[in-house]
């Protein structure tokens, strides 16, 4: 991925992968649900296959062991095999968190006949991620190769009793003296850094740690930006069905949620938008705006990561899919039954509007009509899986259909939208060439150099009118040459103005400079959102600059500052809506319809539709940021959020993991890693 755009070679991949994968991301066979994480109750040992034989007591006492000397307990689970989930990470994250289990707690889980295990550890757990990975493959893997069960669990206790520098006590005593130690270093190096903390910060400094290279922090704060933008978008979007689901009252916490993850990406973006503005910035400033952007959109990761387990349990689309699918299926059709209206809107405006007027929304019904054919398949994969019982699918399946639903609600709305907006630009503009024709009189009653301007004022305010009511007009582009004729008669006949006169023209300037921002603005917004899977780092940073201004000249006191916002607002959504429409034309060769190939491969059944979704952030994220965690965490699909690298498909790992940051949604078995395999 670059700063501006995702890279077609990864969009090609990602298709091919979801074609290939079709039938697991939509409706692949579903495990067999025959045995559930188990439930310890007075022992730390559950065995549901015998595979301990008459050894319980000789486990049960090296766990105890290892607990008398470290205070770090073992759980041992045995089963035949991990079937709710499959996967032996979640199956036993899953099985870990279900028991409560603390930072001390170890859980050791088996699946005897499905030659599977893991060993599961808390985040804050003391042994570390390197240790867990030897006592995985060096002591506990070789035992289960060859069937000794019980001797897998003994030793794996042992290892947990060896895998500190002491025991009891004397450890404690030894970080006791070990941190006032470091605390005698830490006070003398403050105060040396004091003195050379000039030269530290240029990299220079001797024994300054080395610096990451300008270019790698600026990749990857882009990069990060993006995913928080991703992030906030669809937990917003996610949001919207929640409340529309449950109510406010239930969604309250997470809308406490979004506005603080909101704040945060908004200040990453000023951040960006003072390095992309024509001031020059020493190396030092750059610096510290990467970093400040890395630092804030990490921020805003974990205010949404905070409230994904309360979101998870509240869209949990598994227990409710039969009844979910309806309410999407009905969703779809009235979106679909939307285009065809909104394509007769688009085609009267044609006749009024010129081409460059209408852009931005030109191929909306086209796209809505895509992302309604991606949303049937998608529901038709659905009742399938829900037939066949498969929840999980289904669930995947509802939740891509749901969003691409939305989208083409969005996509027929905007045109409307930009109706109203192109219908309240003509009524400024009419009231603002009767304000500057009355400005020509005045300007000609002062005489000299003001009735010249007046003259040319007059002639522009006469082509202006000639043009309002013509076929094929701009309101756009005729409000910037009226603003522009405004400001240049206001400054010759300022001083004859009277101060409440001068109140009210500024007042009405501002408002016209105001709705053309807004008109702007919300188109700008309207083409992102539903093409964002292609929308790179600066567009995004230009349209999050204008919002801002925006609502400053909306919500501002000061009549000159609120203008000079508005119209640099309008300047900078103009910019964003251009650099979007470089990254859409450039993402995968441009969309081509049904069939369309990405990178030179097909996108496979569904042509145009599938590539639809990917350029909407709709099959990307469900791919990358939904359905079942590899390790680190399990559950649902989706929830909140943008994918990241972090996601996706797979099997567990010898190293665990742990889900990506950016998102509402994810897993109930946060804040665990460990290791395991086959065997």
């Amino acid at each position: 991925m670059t700063s501006n755009r995702r890279s077609p070679a990864i969009i090609a991949s990602v298709l091919g992968l979801a074609v290939a994968l079709g039938g697991v991301v939509l409706g692949g066979a579903a495990p067999a649900w025959a045995e559930d994480p188990v439930e310890f109750g007075t022992s730390p040992i559950v065995d549901t296959v015998g595979a301990l034989g008459d050894r319980d007591d000789d486990v049960l006492a090296a766990i105890e062991q290892t607990y008398g000397a470290t205070g770090r307990q073992l759980f041992v689970a045995y089963v035949s095999e991990f079937t709710n989930p499959e996967s032996a990470v979640t199956w036993a994250n899953d099985t870990a968190v279900a028991n409560n289990m603390g930072d001390e707690d170890y859980l050791l889980a088996v699946a005897v006949d499905g030659r599977a295990f893991y060993l599961s550890a808390a985040d804050g757990a003391g042994v570390s991620d390197a240790e867990l990975d030897r006592i995985s493959g060096e002591v506990i893997e070789p035992r289960l190769a060859d069937g000794d069960w019980a001797g897998a669990a003994i030793a794996g206790a042992e290892a947990l009793d060896t895998s500190s520098s002491g025991s009891g006590w004397g450890w404690v005593w030894f970080l006791v003296i070990a941190g006032a130690v470091i605390a005698v270093i830490a006070i003398v190096l403050s105060r040396r850094s004091k003195k050379n903390r000039a030269t530290d910060a240029a990299g220079g400094g001797p024994g300054s740690a080395p610096l990451v290279p300008l270019d790698d922090l600026r990749r990857t704060a882009g990069s990060a930006l993006v995913q928080a933008d991703d992030a906030v978008k669809t937990s917003e979007e996610e949001l919207g069905f929640a409340t529309a689901s449950y109510g406010d009252e239930a969604t309250a916490a997470f809308r406490t949620a979004l506005a603080a993850a909101k704040a945060k990406v908004a200040e990453a973006f000023g951040l960006q938008q003072r390095l992309d503005d024509d001031t020059p910035d020493t190396e030092a400033e750059r610096r510290a705006a990467y970093e400040g952007i890395v630092r804030l959109t990490a921020e805003a990761d974990a205010v949404l990561d905070a409230q994904a387990e309360a979101f998870d349990a509240l869209r949990d689309l598994e227990r409710n899919a039969p009844a979910e699918l309806e309410r999407v299926a009905a969703e779809t059709t009235a979106a679909e039954a939307a285009i065809a209206p909104a394509t007769e809107r688009l085609r009267t405006l044609g006749q009024a509007y010129a081409a460059s007027a209408l852009s931005a929304v030109a191929d909306n019904p086209a796209q809505a009509t895509s992302r309604v054919a991606f949303a049937t398949e998608a529901l038709s994969r659905a009742r399938q899986a829900v037939a066949a019982s498969q929840s999980a699918e289904a669930a995947v399946a509802i939740r891509a259909a749901e969003e691409s639903a939305d989208q083409a609600v969005l996509l027929t709305g905007a045109v409307d939208r930009l109706a109203d907006e192109l219908a309240q630009a003509d009524r400024a503009i009419a009231a603002g060439i009767a304000d500057l024709e009355a400005d020509v009189v005045t300007a000609r009653a002062l005489g000299g150099a003001a009735a010249q301007t007046a003259e040319r004022t007059a002639a522009v305010a006469a082509e202006l009118r000639a043009s309002a009511a013509a076929p094929l007009r701009d309101p756009l582009a005729a409000g910037a040459r009226l603003t522009a004729a405004n400001q240049e008669i206001d400054a010759v006949i300022a001083g004859a103005r009277e101060a409440a006169e001068q109140a009210a023209r500024a007042q009405a300037l501002l408002e016209r400079s105001i709705a053309g921002a807004r008109v702007q603005v919300q188109t700008a917004e309207d083409y992102l959102v539903a093409r964002r899977g292609a929308v790179g780092t600066e567009a995004r940073t230009r349209l999050a600059s204008a919002a801002q201004l925006l609502q400053q000249a909306q919500t501002g006191t000061d009549p000159a500052f609120a203008l000079e916002a508005a119209q640099r607002a309008e300047r900078l959504a103009s910019e964003a809506l251009s650099l979007a429409r470089n990254d859409v034309e450039g993402f995968g060769g441009g969309f081509g319809g049904p069939g369309a190939s990405v990178g030179g491969t097909r996108s496979g059944s569904g042509g145009g539709d599938l590539m639809g979704a990917v350029l909407g952030g709709i099959l990307i994220d469900s791919m990358l940021g939904g359905g079942r965690r590899s390790s680190g965490g399990s559950g649902g699909f989706g929830g909140f959020g943008g994918g990241s690298p972090g996601g996706g498909f797979g099997g567990g790992s010898r190293s665990g993991g742990g889900r990506s940051a950016g998102s509402f949604g994810g897993s109930a078995t946060r804040g665990r890693r460990g290791s395991g395999g086959r065997f």
